[in-house]
């Protein structure tokens, strides 16, 4: 990725420089994101600085890494706003280490949070550019009754609080639909070994599963759950799984498994592909796996910088009495900020091997 546009703090030449904490997984099971969520971000920064940067000052990214305990990263993070030595807060991480970031950030700087997530954030200063349950979960599980007429669920999950919330928006839904949960389970984040998960699966009677599964979790469920032959007749279903898990999956083992998100390399939009054609032009073929969470550090670096070039200033409070009705063209298509979040089309996509087939739009 391009060096000279993530530095430490302070670190940037000449002295007007908006310096922004990119805090992405560098380790643990979302580490498999890292580089593509890193290479995307620089992407968007050297496009705002060649655009004469913010407010006239060179946007420098300073990297935080994500991967580390909630707690950790909120005292670094913390560290770095008191300190004067960040302005503003993005990345994609999970959802814990959000929820222990934002209190100790308190509204001093904006936060964009870029992750799908549970929904219902409200907190001051704090805008969202994922996915949320409303756009993504809940029309996926409406087309899987209405075309693929599966209504028999067994939930998949990490335990912490996107999957944990996610699962219970998810049997609400269901419910509403005539659909039923099986079976659910949570595994400590980290977790390998799925046998005793695959069993409860096929004692489930389940038709489908909704991994609420992290990264490398992900991965070694995919490749346990086909190893045992279930994908011959059961369907998966992520809402964050992408390029980086099918490939660490294997083509073997992505049979019947299916997604949805706001942007797939391989979907055919104007926007789409000019923003894989730019990636790929600067970083080369041998760049980080284009895929939508590595995108969503594009959006929300390009976010803040839009809310303050509105705004005319990089406070919360002039950023927030601007933010509703933000509208801007990005990789996503259109997109507009209502509620301090991103409102975007979603599509779902089945897996193809080693790449994603978008269906639909949602």
């Amino acid at each position: 990725m391009a060096e000279s546009l993530v530095r430490r703090p302070g670190t940037a030449p000449g002295r007007d420089v908006l310096d922004m904490a990119l805090v992405i997984p560098l380790q643990g099971p979302a580490g498999i994101f890292g580089p593509s969520c890193e290479s995307c971000a620089a992407l968007a920064a050297q496009e705002i600085n060649a655009e004469g940067g913010v407010l006239g000052r060179e946007l420098n990214l300073v990297p935080v890494d994500g991967g580390r305990s909630p707690a950790e990263v909120a005292v670094e993070v913390d560290a770095l706003v008191s300190a004067g030595a960040v302005q503003a807060v993005t990345g994609w991480h999970i959802s814990a280490v959000r929820e222990a970031v934002a209190p100790r950030i308190r509204g001093r700087v904006p936060y964009a949070y870029t992750a799908l997530y549970e929904g219902g954030e409200d907190r001051p200063g704090l805008f969202l550019t994922g996915e949320t349950p409303d756009l993504q979960l809940g029309p996926t599980l409406d087309w899987f009754a209405g075309t693929a007429g599966v209504r028999r669920w067994m939930i998949v999950g990490d335990d912490y609080v996107w999957p944990r919330r996610s699962a219970a928006t998810a049997a609400r839904y269901l419910r509403r639909i005539g659909g039923t949960v099986c079976d659910e389970v949570f595994v400590p984040l980290g977790t390998s070994d799925f046998a005793g998960v695959l069993r409860r699966v096929e004692a489930s009677g389940c038709e489908a599963v909704l991994m609420l599964l992290i990264g490398d979790d992900a991965v070694a469920f995919n490749r346990a759950f086909a190893a045992a032959g279930l994908d011959r007749d059961i369907l998966r279903f992520s809402s964050l799984i992408e390029e980086n898990v099918l490939l660490a999956s294997g083509p073997e083992s992505t049979r019947g498994l299916m997604t949805s998100a706001g942007y797939f390399e391989d979907l055919a939009t104007s926007s789409g592909l000019e923003f894989a054609a730019t990636y790929f032009r600067e970083f080369g073929d041998d760049a980080p796996v284009l895929n939508s969470l590595g995108e969503s550090c594009y959006e929300g670096v390009r976010l803040l910088t839009e809310l303050m070039r509105r705004a005319g200033s990089t406070q919360v409070p002039a950023m927030m009495s601007v933010a509703d009705g933000l509208a801007y063209e990005s990789p996503r298509g259109t997109v507009e900020l209502r509620d301090r979040h991103l409102q975007q089309k979603v599509f779902l996509a089945v897996a193809d091997g080693l790449s994603w087939d978008v269906v639909q739009q949602l």
